[in-house]
């Protein structure tokens, strides 16, 4: 049986990760075991290092982006064997297990949170995918969230238009490239240096989320269309307020997809829900994205592993690196560890 090593979290608030051996595990029944070749860092780890915010049993093993050689195939897995190339969305945050975090060798996904990746694509460019992935998935498709038409890569126009807040983002990229590959036209908000980024991704207009007048620009940008709603892939700094703001001045759906926690003050005649990744799994919309969508956007360039990835350096030793430049913050790129 192969040795297995990982960036263990020893206890609340514990720093830096300590690295060392960990269980070598393999898959259950709809589980792929995944050899990493890279790893991506997102704020929720530093902040759940620093801050002991979400109840955990330690020592555990954070990280949720993986890329790798599939190694062992749960018995009712049919779509992966291997040595196939893959990403996939790591769940130890959910499963309180911590063969299924992403910092360690060796890492148990799901088998409907995993995609194929082609030949051309490096891990470290597939692995800064999955949690942004998820995250823009889980808000625009669910029912109970934006429930906009599934994507395909002969997308039907809707003749409706979402706003994406933060479209430079890692949620962001995601989303913008989801609704266009979905039939949808995407408006969003970025930094003037990104605004040509956002572009090549699919969005149709881009606003400086800095500017004062950013409400009444977006207003003024989405009169006379219907409005499929709001992805706010910020959550901070006054984005879902914003985006509620917008929602009571033009047609169309009156809901806010955010990434974080709702303000409390909500408008009259809107809604904010706050996005939960992970839970497509459980449905439709983990099949759609990463079995049905992805796989093939992926090999026929029609979709971009974006933001960039930032690489900090080969090991697990680099992990704690990756924390701290994380929360320095990085714009349009993802903090990325190679193995």
């Amino acid at each position: 049986m192969p040795s297995n090593t990982a960036a263990w979290l020893t206890a609340a608030k514990a720093n830096p990760l300590e690295v060392k051996t960990a269980a070598y595990t393999s898959p259950g029944d709809h589980e792929i075991l995944i050899k990493n070749g890279a790893l991506a860092v997102n704020p929720v780890d530093w902040k759940i290092q620093d801050y002991a915010f979400f109840p955990l049993n330690y020592p555990t093993i954070l990280g949720q982006d993986v890329a790798g050689t599939v190694v062992e195939v749960g018995s009712a897995v049919s779509r992966f064997s291997k040595g196939d190339r893959v990403l996939g969305h790591a769940l130890s945050l959910a499963t309180q297990k911590p063969s299924d975090g992403g910092f360690q060798e060796y890492t148990i996904v799901l088998d409907n949170l995993a995609s194929q990746i082609p030949s051309t694509l490096p891990f470290e460019n597939a692995t800064v995918l999955p949690l942004g992935l998820s995250t823009a998935a889980a808000g625009l498709f669910q029912k109970e969230y934006l429930a906009l038409q599934h994507p395909s890569l002969d997308p039907k126009p809707t003749g409706q238009t979402l706003l994406v807040w933060g479209g430079a983002s890692s949620v962001g990229t995601n989303a913008i490239q989801l609704a266009v590959a979905a039939g949808y036209e995407v408006v969003t908000t970025a930094s003037p240096k990104n605004f040509d980024y956002t572009k090549k991704l699919g969005a149709s207009q881009v606003f400086d989320y800095h500017s004062k007048s950013v409400v009444a620009d977006l207003v003024e940008a989405l009169k006379g269309k219907t409005v499929a709603g709001v992805l706010d892939a910020i959550g901070a700094n006054g984005a879902t307020q914003n985006s509620l703001d917008i929602l009571v001045q033009v047609e169309g759906s009156k809901l806010v997809a955010t990434v974080l926690q709702p303000p409390e003050n909500i408008p009259t005649g809107t809604s904010a829900k706050w996005i939960q990744a992970i839970t497509i799994k459980d449905n439709e919309v983990g099949k759609a994205v990463y079995e049905d969508f992805l796989p093939r956007a992926l090999a026929g360039g029609n979709y971009v592993a974006a933001p960039e990835p930032y690489i900090v350096g080969k090991g697990l030793e680099n992990v704690q690196a990756g924390f701290e430049i994380q929360k320095k913050g990085v714009s349009a790129k993802k903090v990325v560890i190679t193995l």
